[in-house]
């Protein structure tokens, strides 16, 4: 299965579907950008058949953030201010509910909207030449947008969420896996693929286990207290033996091959 939607192209392979921002050679971001993105996890969420995405980009960047470069900041992103950030909250947090785990390629520039897009995900693969930079305060607004001020104090700890949102400085990808904030830095030429094998290790466990998983972990961030995140597994877990899976584990393991799970 392959389809592009404008600028951004789709790829069904192997249980991973593949999502690709292609505005070469920034990948500049606004509004429309973040809403095909948004319809391409909807697609996916919608396909059984994909258990896990990857968000990779064409060109020298993954996302250079908005263009300033030739328009101010309502004509980069679209809109007029207020409308702006509407819009984007609508689109953002689209993202945020795609029900199967999202693993981050990011090349080159990942800033401003395209950290965000690079939190967005669950899981990060960087190439040596990644660098990364909260830049909404370095044009006179908030580093607080598209989710930014929820991800990055979770993802990296709210000391160091707190100097690089302050600051607005770019840092490379050595510091962001220093900083808990991707799995692993490989070399340029080895990004994709290395993305592609983290979602293909995800996508081998159950469509039920992966997504109560992801679920589960993000709904006990904001868990009142341990009780309350217990309280959330056990269910979880009795609703899991509904699906039979954990005896196909047992009888795939005494016979020795690859459990075939049951679908949701």
């Amino acid at each position: 299965m392959t389809a592009t939607i404008r600028d951004v192209g789709i790829e069904l392979k192997d249980r991973v579907g593949t999502v690709e921002i292609r505005r070469p050679p920034n990948n500049f971001f606004d509004n429309a950008l973040i809403g095909q993105i948004g319809d391409a996890f909807d697609a996916f969420d919608r396909n059984p058949e994909c258990r896990t995405i990857v968000l990779a980009a064409e060109g020298k960047a993954f996302c250079a953030g908005a263009d300033f470069s030739s328009r101010p900041l309502t004509g980069a992103l679209g809109e007029g201010p207020d409308g702006v950030a509407r819009h984007l909250y609508k689109e953002a947090i689209r993202l945020f509910r795609t029900r199967k785990p999202i693993v981050a390629a990011v090349h080159g520039a990942a800033v401003g909207g395209g950290l965000a897009l690079a939190l967005a995900c669950v899981l990060r693969v960087a190439s040596d030449d990644a660098f990364f930079a909260s830049q909404f305060i370095r044009v006179g607004l908030s580093s607080c947008d598209v989710g930014t001020s929820y991800t990055l104090p979770r993802v990296v700890g709210p000391t160091i969420a707190a100097e690089l949102m302050l600051t607005g400085r770019r840092f490379t990808a050595d510091e962001a896996a220093r900083y808990g904030m991707v799995n692993r830095v490989v070399a340029r030429a080895d990004l994709r693929d290395s993305a592609l094998d983290l979602a293909d290790a995800v996508a081998a466990n159950s469509e039920y286990g992966v997504y109560m998983t992801k679920l589960g972990m993000w709904t006990n961030l904001d868990a009142p207290s341990l009780r309350h995140a217990m309280e959330l597994e056990n269910r979880t877990q009795v609703l899991g033996t509904f699906t039979r899976n954990m005896t196909e584990a047992g009888r795939a393991f005494v016979e020795k091959r690859d459990p075939t799970w049951n679908p949701m």
